[in-house]
């Protein structure tokens, strides 16, 4: 099928007119016509493989021309459930379902709403027909296996697509045929059903029917958490008991894991609204739910000792808080929290059953017991948690005294090899409350996780460097940190040894958390890890030479690099001479990575050495290594997407550190603008590279570039005026007239065509800033600026009436802009927020190093508080123009009572008077 691919991957690269312009595709009109006049067709004729190729370009297709661009599609793919041949109608919908996922987890507004009314209109009786119409097959084909497969695939289908067309209200349609929905739905959620399709050997794959049902549970959970009137009044006492059944009867296997969370999530989401109180008030009935549903999958599987010794990571991602992975644990653990939050009788229960299980493991005869006790109390023991962790804890629950009796025996066990799931839970129960233990309790525990980081087992070490990682972020009420640089230096060596350990195990994948405990403890050690500052930078350089040869995990990369940020961050913020320590280290790795053309690593390395050109002396130039490094950056095909960032970062160091030495090389850079500026991915990049430009180099030597400049962004804006790019623009505007003057700025717009300068004032950027003001201190102040020496330096906009317009426009910006609370505190510092606390994370697409970002420039610093400045430029001009601005002023605030009542409030605030 490569023809298909190939097509594919062109309507991937080309359909998308922005998407074409910069891949270099042109699909002209009529191609495009012809193409969505045949494809449908086309892919319900092709075999399978090719089918596929083409379903996928439907989608494509329609992510930019469904609807009404392409008003024959839903009829089409709608015509072919008419289909005599199951493959053709499986076919459509699977392209329908792709197309309607986007009706999902997206803001509601009023285009969505009237693609999904017109999808609904076209779609919804034909699918409820389609609906019936399989099932009466299915009935009728009971004992042919072959033909019920691929019916049961429509019937998934289906069910996909109605959550689709109903995720964000109940249509009336819906509504009103719930009931034949619903008859449906009740014929399927019965367990053992169609044995036929079921192989009873099998442990992993779900069958037909497991995926039909967890569709349709996912829908009757969906009904439930909207509280559908007529779902919860007319048919949940009669779903809620088949799916009961039905999840009483799933087996172990992993085959049935996504219909054992589906349904479990289905039964918390009614427990946890008190409007359903009634339907589990009974004592007897939450035994049952504790006893039958939620102890049996808190218990540690044979498939999950496997992970556990074969895929550690694979069961550390599924285990950790803040994982998207639905496992019957964590979904177990969830239900039994809202059981908890609604009815107390839970918590009593659960003690008992924990009881029981310890009591089972007396004498160390029942390891799974013990762990599924400690998951049993973790389930009730947390009331609420957000992104930092637990917050509220069950008043009816001793966590200190269970971390007593039953955790810390547990982790002060020194054999390694002996019960280490339980060892990894226990860990977990540590990190888990982290929040929960004082100062003095992380004193005792941090030995203990520590001598875990030896552990030869992985998830346990992993849990260890986890935990560790976790408890570092932990702050007491007053916000000061619980582990503080002072005391994590006295433990600092014995941490790190056993951390190493784990990262230069050349048996073990790179591991990602070790890495991220790594840059946490170090950025928690802040200027105190000056004395193992060489050691550890010798040994995260070793790991980078080994690594490069082989990069296999994106996530340990990424925190390699955050490490040598942050060591690079903590020293040379103390004192820039030590940046020369860094590159005699740092610059051979990165010779070698940027020679080897290691694609994940590059971006790391532009910004690691932008960070230490910035904190480079400013007297000590660039050095031979820097001035070696500068021509091959000029490359144009470097500058690749993902590059890009990272280059124009480094670009942007370069010229604050040497601009005048490198005016030689004007030419190329505005050629790298001129590049970027095409992309709308990388068009914040080129006005990144184009400011720093101006900001940098002497005047002189960019003087002759700047009508071709602003032709080029003026291009641009013709054919591209999103509120991105006018931002971007209006930033550059106000630097530009802070380095060269207003005059200048009229000029050049006048010179382009004439009174050009009073339109783009008024109709872009005055427009940009009154609909959608800068809200970063730093870019608003710029705008503040470069609006005030645009209006109030220079009179030259009030030489005619189309410059007055402007200027009444220009000044309504200014002051929606002075008046809004991102300039409110005028001695507020723009900062990098709180770094020690920030969750550093990796991007496919990009990943910012966290502990190299720095400031965005204020390329007025000089200038404190921008509004006092406008305010008192504003009476300067007063005083020369006396009576003429105050008519302007109203024009331009444009009878905004508000607006105008803070700006006089604002002026004498500033003690300033208008003439």
């Amino acid at each position: 099928t490569p023809p298909a691919v190939h097509f594919k991957n062109t309507v991937k690269k080309g359909w998308d007119f922005e998407d074409a312009k910069e891949n270099g595709i042109n699909i002209d009109e009529s191609e495009r016509q012809t193409i969505k006049t045949h494809l449908v067709q086309l892919m319900c004729t092709t075999p399978p493989l090719i089918q596929v190729q083409l379903s996928e370009s439907i989608s494509l297709i329609a992510k930019t021309d469904y609807y009404t661009n392409w008003q024959n599609l839903l009829p089409e793919l709608v015509q072919q459930f008419n289909s005599t041949d199951q493959a053709v109608v499986n076919g459509v919908l699977k392209t329908a379902n792709a197309i309607f996922k986007s009706f999902r987890y997206v803001q509601r507004s009023d285009d969505l709403y009237r693609v999904i009314l017109y999808t609904l209109n076209g779609i919804q009786a034909p699918l409820l027909a389609l609906l019936k119409q399989t099932g009466q097959s299915i009935q009728a084909l009971q004992n042919d296996a072959m033909q019920l497969k691929p019916r049961f695939e429509t019937l998934r289908l289906i069910f996909r697509i109605a959550f689709s067309l109903v995720y964000q209200d109940l249509p009336e349609f819906f509504e009103d045929h719930m009931g034949e929905w619903m008859e449906e739905i009740a014929k399927y959620l019965q367990p053992n059903i169609f044995p036929l399709l079921t192989d009873a050997d099998e442990e992993t794959e779900p069958s037909p029917v497991d995926q039909v049902q967890t569709a349709m549970i996912a829908l009757l959970s969906h009904y439930a958490d909207k509280d559908e009137e007529v779902f919860v009044e007319k048919y949940l006492g009669q779903m809620m008991t088949l799916v009961w059944h039905l999840l009483l009867n799933v087996t172990a296997y992993p085959k049935h894991d996504n219909l054992a969370t589906t349904s479990i999530r289905f039964l918390t989401g009614l427990v946890a609204k008190p409007m359903h109180n009634n339907l589990f008030s009974d004592e007897a009935t939450l035994r049952q739910i504790v006893v039958q549903i939620v102890i049996p999958n808190l218990y540690f599987r044979e498939a999950d000792e496997e992970r556990f010794e074969d895929d550690p990571r694979e069961f550390m991602v599924t285990e950790v808080e803040g994982s998207d992975s639905e496992t019957r644990r964590k979904c177990s653990q969830d239900c039994l929290k809202a059981m908890c939050r609604q009815f107390e009788v839970t918590t009593s229960i659960c003690l008992e059953h924990i009881q029981s299980m310890i009591a089972e493991d007396q004498g160390g005869k029942n390891w799974k017991a013990k762990d599924a006790a400690i998951n049993l109390m973790m389930g009730i023991a947390i009331r609420a948690e957000s992104i930092r962790g637990v917050s509220q804890t069950n008043p009816a629950v001793n966590i200190l005294d269970f971390l007593a009796t039953q955790v810390m025996p547990e982790l002060r066990d020194a054999n390694h090899q002996s019960r280490p799931v339980v060892k990894a839970t226990s860990i977990k129960f540590v990190a888990t409350f982290r929040n929960q233990w004082t100062r003095e309790k992380l004193g005792e525990l941090f030995p203990v996780l520590i001598s875990h980081l030896s552990s030869p087992v992985v998830v346990v070490h992993t849990f260890g460097a986890y935990a560790i990682e976790r408890i570092l972020t932990c702050k007491d009420e007053s916000g000061v940190k619980k582990i503080r640089s002072t005391e994590l230096m006295s433990i600092l060596e014995p941490l790190f040894t056993g951390l190493f350990t784990i990262v230069e195990d050349p048996d073990q994948n790179e591991n990602d958390y070790a890495m991220k405990c790594i840059t946490r403890s170090l950025s928690t050690a802040g200027k105190e890890v000056v004395q193992v500052t060489s050691i550890v930078l010798a040994k995260l350089t070793a790991t980078l030479g080994r690594v490069a040869k082989n990069p296999r995990n994106p996530q340990f990369n990424h925190y390699l690099f955050e490490s040598i940020a942050v060591l690079i961050r903590n020293v040379c913020s103390l004192d820039p001479n030590a940046t020369a320590s860094f590159e005699s280290l740092l610059f051979e790795p990165f010779n070698l990575v940027l020679q080897m053309n290691v694609e994940e690593f590059t971006p790391y390395v532009f910004q690691v050495l932008a960070q230490l050109l910035e904190y480079r002396p400013r007297e000590s130039g660039l050095g031979d290594a820097y001035s070696q490094l500068f021509t091959p950056l000029m490359t144009a095909a470097l500058w690749e997407k993902g590059k890009v960032p990272a280059l124009a970062r480094l670009l942007q160091a370069y010229l604050r550190q040497a601009g005048p030495s490198l005016v030689d090389h004007v030419q190329p850079i505005l050629g790298i603008f001129q590049k970027l500026l095409t992309s709308r991915q990388t068009e914040e990049h080129s006005f990144m590279v184009l400011n720093a430009a101006l900001s940098y180099f002497p005047p002189a030597s960019v003087e002759l570039h700047l009508p071709t400049i602003f032709n080029i962004v003026f291009m641009r804006l013709r054919g591209h005026r999103t509120p991105k790019f006018v931002s971007l623009l209006t930033n550059f505007f106000s630097i530009f007239i802070g380095k060269y003057g207003a005059e200048r700025f009229v000029g050049i717009l006048n010179g382009i065509q004439p009174g050009m300068a009073p339109m783009v004032v008024k109709d872009v950027w005055a427009s940009q800033t009154r609909n959608s003001p800068p809200v970063q201190r730093t870019l608003a102040k710029t705008e503040v600026i470069g609006l005030t020496r645009l209006l109030c330096d220079s009179p030259i906009l009030l030489a005619d009436g189309n410059g007055e317009a402007a200027w009444a426009a220009g000044v309504g910006a200014a002051l929606k802009l002075v008046g809004s609370p991102t300039l409110k505190d005028s001695n507020v510092v723009a900062d990098l927020g709180d770094e020690e606390n920030m969750e550093v994370s990796y991007d496919a697409q990009f990943s910012q190093l966290q502990f190299a970002k720095r400031p965005v420039d204020d390329p007025f610093a000089e200038i404190t508080d921008p509004v006092a400045t406008f305010c008192q430029a504003l009476s300067r001009l007063s005083s020369q123009q006396p009576g003429r601005l105050a008519p302007l002023i109203q024009q331009g605030l444009a009878n905004d009572e508000k607006l105008l009542s803070g700006f006089q409030a604002l002026l004498s605030n500033k003690s300033v008077t208008l003439v």
